[in-house]
């Protein structure tokens, strides 16, 4: 286990800040390294109790950041505390400055298809064209993965962006990386393209600081993420409390 890496729950975390994140990443790129990339929030810790193929997805990528700001609450509780909490969607957005700014290229898979194009012209937009060396939409069948792979690799992209639900993108990239192992830097980025694209509203700022942000999300959307934040949260609170208060889970 890296030095700067702490275990919560039976869940590797790095520790690193956002800066700390980008300059691995960075360094990667240089020497022409893959960094398999991976975040995790309340929920995603809940499925890796009873997800075993999720759980070795996760746990044996280069670099794990605490997407969610419970996850960092619980650092401290468990007296394990990491510096702070490198959001996907936030990374993702860096990452997409970072590579107008070294010349890097980036490939987007996952979303549906009128998504993918609207975060691929804003990118465009806002930065350049020459940023985005392909994309897809996520809804592909398994017999046509290869093809999938093959048109990633042959775009030739520094960075690899998955936009897909969990568990799906770790199971993709998991069982993809050594295809894949051209591309410097992979990560998925679950709803970040739905953001990024304006299909759906980020919390403002101050839920986001406060760790409310998943609230924001469950009001736009109810009869979907009422299950994934309320029980799950309910469920991640619960784990955590047995860890600090009784040495188990």
């Amino acid at each position: 286990m890296n030095q700067n890496r702490v275990s919560i729950l039976g869940t590797h975390i790095d520790n690193l800040t956002m800066e700390e994140t980008i300059k691995e990443i960075e360094i990667a790129i240089n020497d022409k390294k893959q960094i398999h990339h991976v975040v995790v929030n309340a929920g995603k810790i809940v499925s890796m109790q009873a997800d075993p193929d999720l759980k070795e997805s996760v746990n044996s990528a280069d670099i794990i950041n605490a997407d969610g700001q419970a996850v960092v609450w619980a650092s401290r509780l468990l007296k394990k505390p990491l510096k702070e909490r490198v959001a996907g969607i936030d990374l993702f957005i860096n990452l997409i400055k970072k590579a107008h700014e070294k010349n890097h290229k980036i490939f987007l898979l996952g979303a549906k298809q009128e998504i993918v194009e609207k975060v691929q012209k804003r990118i465009a937009s806002e930065f350049s064209i020459n940023v985005v060396a392909g994309y897809a939409n996520g809804y592909f069948e398994k017999e046509d993965e290869e093809k999938i792979i093959k048109q990633i690799v042959d775009s030739a992209p520094q960075m690899l962006f998955v936009a897909m639900t969990s568990p799906h993108k770790e199971m993709f990239l998991y069982r993809n990386r050594e295809a894949l192992k051209q591309v410097n830097f992979i990560m998925g980025v679950g709803g970040s393209f739905d953001v990024y694209s304006g299909k759906i509203k980020r919390a403002p700022i101050l839920l986001q600081k406060i760790g409310m942000e998943w609230f924001f999300r469950l009001i736009q959307d109810p009869a979907r993420m009422w299950k994934r934040y309320l029980v799950g949260n309910s469920k991640f609170i619960t784990l955590v409390f047995k860890e600090r208060f009784l040495g188990n889970i």
